[in-house]
Protein backbone atom coordinates (compact mmCIF):
# COMPACT_ATOMS: atom_id res chain seq x y z
CA UNK A 1 0.00 0.00 0.00
CA UNK A 2 1.01 3.46 -0.74
CA UNK A 3 1.34 6.23 1.62
CA UNK A 4 -1.95 7.70 0.10
CA UNK A 5 -3.67 4.19 0.16
CA UNK A 6 -2.77 4.24 4.02
CA UNK A 7 -4.11 7.91 4.58
CA UNK A 8 -7.55 7.03 2.59
CA UNK A 9 -8.55 4.14 4.56
CA UNK A 10 -7.98 6.60 7.61
CA UNK A 11 -10.16 9.03 5.90
CA UNK A 12 -12.81 6.50 5.63
CA UNK A 13 -12.41 5.44 9.51
CA UNK A 14 -13.16 8.96 10.17
CA UNK A 15 -9.74 10.03 10.55
CA UNK A 16 -10.12 14.25 9.57
CA UNK A 17 -6.67 14.96 7.45
CA UNK A 18 -4.39 17.57 8.56
CA UNK A 19 -2.90 20.48 8.07
CA UNK A 20 0.50 18.78 7.55
CA UNK A 21 -0.98 15.62 5.46
CA UNK A 22 -3.29 18.50 3.11
CA UNK A 23 0.42 19.80 2.53
CA UNK A 24 1.81 16.67 1.64
CA UNK A 25 -1.10 16.06 -0.61
CA UNK A 26 -0.89 19.37 -2.93
CA UNK A 27 3.12 18.87 -2.37
CA UNK A 28 3.10 14.87 -4.28
CA UNK A 29 5.88 14.72 -7.12
CA UNK A 30 4.11 14.11 -10.54
CA UNK A 31 5.56 11.04 -10.70
CA UNK A 32 2.99 9.76 -7.76
CA UNK A 33 0.14 11.23 -9.39
CA UNK A 34 -1.41 8.30 -10.43
CA UNK A 35 -1.58 6.43 -6.84
CA UNK A 36 -3.00 9.29 -5.44
CA UNK A 37 -5.59 9.82 -7.44
CA UNK A 38 -6.51 6.05 -7.27
CA UNK A 39 -6.44 6.58 -3.47
CA UNK A 40 -8.86 9.49 -3.87
CA UNK A 41 -10.87 7.38 -6.30
CA UNK A 42 -11.30 4.89 -3.01
CA UNK A 43 -12.94 8.00 -1.18
CA UNK A 44 -15.02 8.83 -3.84
CA UNK A 45 -16.07 5.34 -4.74
CA UNK A 46 -16.92 4.54 -1.35
CA UNK A 47 -19.70 7.26 -1.04
CA UNK A 48 -20.59 8.03 -4.92
CA UNK A 49 -20.02 4.95 -6.65
CA UNK A 50 -19.95 5.58 -10.16
CA UNK A 51 -22.51 8.04 -10.10
CA UNK A 52 -22.00 11.70 -11.53
CA UNK A 53 -24.06 14.73 -10.97
CA UNK A 54 -24.75 17.27 -13.86
CA UNK A 55 -25.87 20.59 -13.42
CA UNK A 56 -25.84 24.18 -15.54
CA UNK A 57 -25.99 27.22 -14.87
CA UNK A 58 -27.88 30.17 -15.97
CA UNK A 59 -26.06 33.78 -16.12
CA UNK A 60 -29.51 35.43 -15.36
CA UNK A 61 -27.82 39.21 -15.01
CA UNK A 62 -24.75 39.95 -16.82
CA UNK A 63 -22.02 42.76 -16.35
CA UNK A 64 -22.34 46.18 -14.29
CA UNK A 65 -21.55 44.58 -11.03
CA UNK A 66 -20.27 46.85 -8.26
CA UNK A 67 -17.43 44.67 -7.23
CA UNK A 68 -13.87 44.32 -8.27
CA UNK A 69 -13.41 40.77 -7.61
CA UNK A 70 -9.71 40.88 -9.92
CA UNK A 71 -10.59 37.34 -11.75
CA UNK A 72 -14.71 38.12 -12.76
CA UNK A 73 -15.16 39.26 -16.40
CA UNK A 74 -18.10 40.96 -14.84
CA UNK A 75 -16.36 43.09 -12.21
CA UNK A 76 -15.99 47.04 -12.03
CA UNK A 77 -13.00 46.63 -12.92
CA UNK A 78 -13.18 44.16 -15.95
CA UNK A 79 -12.90 45.86 -19.42
CA UNK A 80 -13.33 42.35 -21.05
CA UNK A 81 -15.81 42.70 -23.93
CA UNK A 82 -18.86 40.57 -22.40
CA UNK A 83 -22.39 40.37 -22.88
CA UNK A 84 -24.24 42.84 -20.06
CA UNK A 85 -27.84 42.73 -19.91
CA UNK A 86 -30.80 43.58 -16.30
CA UNK A 87 -31.78 40.39 -14.82
CA UNK A 88 -33.73 38.55 -17.81
CA UNK A 89 -38.12 38.09 -17.30
CA UNK A 90 -39.24 34.88 -15.25
CA UNK A 91 -40.38 33.29 -18.67
CA UNK A 92 -36.60 33.32 -19.75
CA UNK A 93 -35.66 31.67 -16.37
CA UNK A 94 -38.39 28.59 -16.89
CA UNK A 95 -36.73 28.69 -20.41
CA UNK A 96 -33.14 27.64 -19.56
CA UNK A 97 -34.76 25.30 -17.18
CA UNK A 98 -36.30 23.31 -19.65
CA UNK A 99 -33.07 23.26 -21.46
CA UNK A 100 -30.99 22.56 -18.33
CA UNK A 101 -33.80 19.26 -17.75
CA UNK A 102 -33.30 18.02 -21.12
CA UNK A 103 -29.34 17.88 -20.72
CA UNK A 104 -30.34 15.57 -17.56
CA UNK A 105 -29.16 18.34 -15.34
CA UNK A 106 -30.21 17.51 -11.88
CA UNK A 107 -29.85 20.55 -10.83
CA UNK A 108 -30.23 24.15 -12.30
CA UNK A 109 -28.23 27.25 -10.86
CA UNK A 110 -29.73 30.99 -11.38
CA UNK A 111 -27.04 33.34 -11.04
CA UNK A 112 -26.48 37.09 -11.32
CA UNK A 113 -23.92 39.82 -11.59
CA UNK A 114 -24.13 42.49 -8.69
CA UNK A 115 -22.84 42.94 -4.95
CA UNK A 116 -26.60 41.82 -3.66
CA UNK A 117 -29.74 41.46 -5.38
CA UNK A 118 -32.48 44.11 -5.48
CA UNK A 119 -35.75 43.39 -3.97
CA UNK A 120 -37.18 43.48 -7.32
CA UNK A 121 -34.98 41.11 -8.46
CA UNK A 122 -35.65 38.60 -5.15
CA UNK A 123 -38.60 38.67 -6.31
CA UNK A 124 -38.39 37.94 -10.33
CA UNK A 125 -36.44 35.02 -9.23
CA UNK A 126 -38.75 33.35 -6.72
CA UNK A 127 -41.91 33.72 -9.20
CA UNK A 128 -39.72 32.20 -12.02
CA UNK A 129 -38.41 29.36 -9.30
CA UNK A 130 -41.99 28.80 -8.59
CA UNK A 131 -42.74 28.40 -11.51
CA UNK A 132 -39.85 25.68 -12.27
CA UNK A 133 -40.47 23.41 -9.59
CA UNK A 134 -44.11 23.36 -10.83
CA UNK A 135 -43.24 21.97 -14.18
CA UNK A 136 -39.73 20.35 -13.44
CA UNK A 137 -38.42 17.67 -11.22
CA UNK A 138 -35.39 19.97 -10.80
CA UNK A 139 -33.25 21.29 -7.46
CA UNK A 140 -32.84 24.72 -7.76
CA UNK A 141 -29.21 26.77 -6.76
CA UNK A 142 -29.04 30.56 -6.64
CA UNK A 143 -26.33 32.63 -6.64
CA UNK A 144 -27.11 35.83 -6.35
CA UNK A 145 -24.30 37.83 -4.29
CA UNK A 146 -24.40 38.97 -0.58
CA UNK A 147 -28.20 38.11 1.03
CA UNK A 148 -29.50 38.99 4.17
CA UNK A 149 -31.63 36.25 5.82
CA UNK A 150 -35.19 37.70 4.89
CA UNK A 151 -34.21 37.78 1.59
CA UNK A 152 -32.76 34.13 1.65
CA UNK A 153 -35.93 32.93 3.49
CA UNK A 154 -38.44 34.59 0.71
CA UNK A 155 -36.15 31.92 -1.37
CA UNK A 156 -36.68 29.13 0.60
CA UNK A 157 -40.53 29.47 0.62
CA UNK A 158 -40.58 30.09 -3.14
CA UNK A 159 -38.55 26.15 -3.75
CA UNK A 160 -35.05 27.18 -3.76
CA UNK A 161 -33.31 24.08 -2.37
CA UNK A 162 -29.32 25.38 -2.37
CA UNK A 163 -27.68 29.05 -2.09
CA UNK A 164 -24.30 29.39 -3.97
CA UNK A 165 -21.41 31.63 -2.83
CA UNK A 166 -18.11 31.08 -2.93
CA UNK A 167 -15.03 31.35 -0.18
CA UNK A 168 -13.23 31.60 -3.07
CA UNK A 169 -9.66 32.14 -1.23
CA UNK A 170 -8.21 31.58 2.15
CA UNK A 171 -9.15 34.68 4.11
CA UNK A 172 -5.57 35.23 4.41
CA UNK A 173 -5.91 35.85 0.49
CA UNK A 174 -8.94 37.56 0.11
CA UNK A 175 -7.73 41.13 0.02
CA UNK A 176 -5.04 40.27 -2.62
CA UNK A 177 -8.18 39.28 -5.07
CA UNK A 178 -11.33 41.67 -3.62
CA UNK A 179 -10.78 44.93 -2.21
CA UNK A 180 -14.94 46.18 -2.31
CA UNK A 181 -16.09 42.87 0.27
CA UNK A 182 -14.53 40.96 3.07
CA UNK A 183 -14.18 37.41 3.48
CA UNK A 184 -16.34 37.89 6.48
CA UNK A 185 -19.09 39.81 4.29
CA UNK A 186 -18.98 36.22 2.36
CA UNK A 187 -19.51 34.22 5.65
CA UNK A 188 -22.49 36.42 6.71
CA UNK A 189 -24.45 35.39 3.49
CA UNK A 190 -23.82 31.82 4.22
CA UNK A 191 -24.69 32.06 7.89
CA UNK A 192 -27.88 34.09 6.58
CA UNK A 193 -28.62 30.92 3.86
CA UNK A 194 -27.92 28.32 6.51
CA UNK A 195 -30.31 30.27 8.93
CA UNK A 196 -33.21 30.37 6.25
CA UNK A 197 -32.74 26.36 6.00
CA UNK A 198 -31.66 26.58 2.40
CA UNK A 199 -28.44 23.92 1.39
CA UNK A 200 -25.11 25.16 0.84
CA UNK A 201 -23.18 25.32 -2.00
CA UNK A 202 -19.44 26.87 -1.75
CA UNK A 203 -16.26 26.20 -2.67
CA UNK A 204 -13.30 28.23 -3.93
CA UNK A 205 -11.15 29.09 -7.24
CA UNK A 206 -7.49 27.83 -7.58
CA UNK A 207 -4.83 29.69 -9.43
CA UNK A 208 -5.21 33.01 -8.35
CA UNK A 209 -1.29 33.01 -7.16
CA UNK A 210 -2.24 31.67 -3.65
CA UNK A 211 -0.11 29.38 -1.91
CA UNK A 212 -0.27 26.35 -0.79
CA UNK A 213 -0.88 27.20 2.79
CA UNK A 214 -3.94 29.32 1.19
CA UNK A 215 -5.17 25.63 -0.17
CA UNK A 216 -5.36 24.12 2.77
CA UNK A 217 -6.46 26.98 4.66
CA UNK A 218 -9.31 26.93 1.94
CA UNK A 219 -10.44 22.82 2.32
CA UNK A 220 -10.09 23.38 6.34
CA UNK A 221 -12.34 26.74 6.39
CA UNK A 222 -14.66 24.80 3.99
CA UNK A 223 -15.04 21.74 6.41
CA UNK A 224 -15.93 24.03 9.00
CA UNK A 225 -18.49 25.47 7.33
CA UNK A 226 -19.99 22.31 6.16
CA UNK A 227 -21.79 22.72 2.99
CA UNK A 228 -23.55 20.40 0.44
CA UNK A 229 -21.45 20.95 -2.34
CA UNK A 230 -17.74 22.06 -3.08
CA UNK A 231 -17.28 23.41 -6.77
CA UNK A 232 -13.94 23.86 -7.60
CA UNK A 233 -13.14 26.12 -10.02
CA UNK A 234 -9.93 26.73 -12.09
CA UNK A 235 -8.99 30.43 -13.18
CA UNK A 236 -9.75 30.40 -16.85
CA UNK A 237 -7.84 33.71 -17.08
CA UNK A 238 -10.10 36.64 -19.32
CA UNK A 239 -8.12 39.06 -21.23
CA UNK A 240 -9.52 42.51 -19.46
CA UNK A 241 -9.26 40.84 -15.68
CA UNK A 242 -6.11 41.84 -13.17
CA UNK A 243 -5.70 38.07 -12.86
CA UNK A 244 -5.19 37.51 -16.60
CA UNK A 245 -1.96 39.47 -16.95
CA UNK A 246 0.44 37.09 -17.81
CA UNK A 247 3.08 39.55 -15.56
CA UNK A 248 1.42 39.21 -12.43
CA UNK A 249 4.01 38.77 -9.36
CA UNK A 250 2.27 35.82 -7.55
CA UNK A 251 2.21 33.50 -11.25
CA UNK A 252 5.33 33.69 -11.84
CA UNK A 253 6.56 30.44 -9.91
CA UNK A 254 5.35 27.26 -10.82
CA UNK A 255 4.46 26.39 -7.81
CA UNK A 256 1.27 28.45 -8.38
CA UNK A 257 0.87 27.82 -12.09
CA UNK A 258 -1.97 25.92 -13.22
CA UNK A 259 -0.94 22.73 -14.88
CA UNK A 260 -3.23 19.71 -15.53
CA UNK A 261 -1.53 17.85 -12.72
CA UNK A 262 -1.54 20.11 -10.34
CA UNK A 263 -5.06 20.70 -10.93
CA UNK A 264 -5.39 17.27 -10.28
CA UNK A 265 -3.71 17.40 -6.88
CA UNK A 266 -5.94 20.12 -5.93
CA UNK A 267 -9.23 18.50 -6.42
CA UNK A 268 -7.53 15.54 -3.98
CA UNK A 269 -6.71 17.46 -1.26
CA UNK A 270 -10.46 19.05 -1.34
CA UNK A 271 -11.72 15.02 -1.69
CA UNK A 272 -9.43 13.59 1.41
CA UNK A 273 -10.58 16.76 3.67
CA UNK A 274 -14.13 16.29 2.07
CA UNK A 275 -14.66 12.78 1.35
CA UNK A 276 -18.81 12.66 1.59
CA UNK A 277 -19.50 15.99 0.22
CA UNK A 278 -20.45 16.91 -3.25
CA UNK A 279 -16.91 17.77 -5.62
CA UNK A 280 -17.43 19.70 -8.38
CA UNK A 281 -14.77 20.60 -11.11
CA UNK A 282 -16.25 23.73 -11.84
CA UNK A 283 -15.17 26.24 -13.82
CA UNK A 284 -12.07 26.39 -15.69
CA UNK A 285 -12.28 22.43 -15.74
CA UNK A 286 -11.78 22.40 -19.95
CA UNK A 287 -9.38 25.30 -20.18
CA UNK A 288 -7.13 23.93 -17.34
CA UNK A 289 -7.22 19.97 -17.23
CA UNK A 290 -7.38 19.83 -20.91
CA UNK A 291 -6.83 16.05 -22.11
CA UNK A 292 -6.17 14.83 -18.96
CA UNK A 293 -9.88 16.18 -18.21
CA UNK A 294 -11.31 12.57 -17.90
CA UNK A 295 -9.20 11.89 -14.66
CA UNK A 296 -10.95 14.48 -12.62
CA UNK A 297 -13.68 12.26 -12.37
CA UNK A 298 -12.08 9.68 -10.47
CA UNK A 299 -12.02 12.28 -7.78
CA UNK A 300 -14.69 14.76 -7.99
CA UNK A 301 -18.66 13.27 -8.91
CA UNK A 302 -20.12 16.73 -10.45
CA UNK A 303 -19.72 18.47 -13.39
CA UNK A 304 -20.85 21.51 -15.02
CA UNK A 305 -22.42 21.43 -18.83
CA UNK A 306 -22.92 23.99 -21.61
CA UNK A 307 -20.70 26.61 -20.46
CA UNK A 308 -20.00 29.41 -17.46
CA UNK A 309 -20.90 32.67 -17.00
CA UNK A 310 -18.91 34.61 -19.49
CA UNK A 311 -16.34 31.32 -20.82
CA UNK A 312 -17.71 28.25 -23.45
CA UNK A 313 -17.31 24.73 -21.62
CA UNK A 314 -17.92 21.42 -22.79
CA UNK A 315 -21.65 20.53 -24.14
CA UNK A 316 -23.74 18.57 -22.40
CA UNK A 317 -23.87 15.40 -25.06
CA UNK A 318 -19.77 15.50 -25.19
CA UNK A 319 -20.10 15.31 -21.07
CA UNK A 320 -22.20 11.74 -21.65
CA UNK A 321 -19.75 10.53 -23.98
CA UNK A 322 -17.03 10.86 -21.68
CA UNK A 323 -19.13 9.81 -18.88
CA UNK A 324 -20.19 6.22 -21.00
CA UNK A 325 -16.83 5.95 -21.81
CA UNK A 326 -15.32 6.14 -19.08
CA UNK A 327 -18.53 3.52 -18.00
CA UNK A 328 -19.79 6.19 -15.16
CA UNK A 329 -22.88 7.33 -15.04
CA UNK A 330 -25.51 10.26 -14.53
CA UNK A 331 -27.13 10.53 -10.94
CA UNK A 332 -30.95 10.63 -11.12
CA UNK A 333 -31.47 11.80 -7.88
CA UNK A 334 -34.55 14.11 -8.83
CA UNK A 335 -36.97 14.96 -6.65
CA UNK A 336 -40.34 13.90 -7.87
CA UNK A 337 -43.20 16.62 -8.65
CA UNK A 338 -45.87 16.94 -6.31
Amino acid sequence: MTRFDVLAEQVLEGHPVTREEGLELLQTGDAQLLPLVNAAYTIRYAYFGRKVTIQMLFNAKSGACQEDCHYCSQSSISTAPIDRYALVSPEDMLKAARQAHEAKAERYCVVISGRSPLEKEVEDIASAVTRIKQELPMQICCSLGLLTEPQARRLKAAGVDRINHNLNTSEAYHSSICTTHTYQDRMTTLRNARAAGLELCSGGIVGMGESDEDLVDLALALKDLNPDSIPLNMLHPIPGTPLADAGHPRFQTSRTCLTPQRCLKILCLFRFVHPQRELRAAGGREFNLRSLQPMALYVADSLFVNGYLTTPGDPAHEVQQMLTDLGFEVAAETPTLT
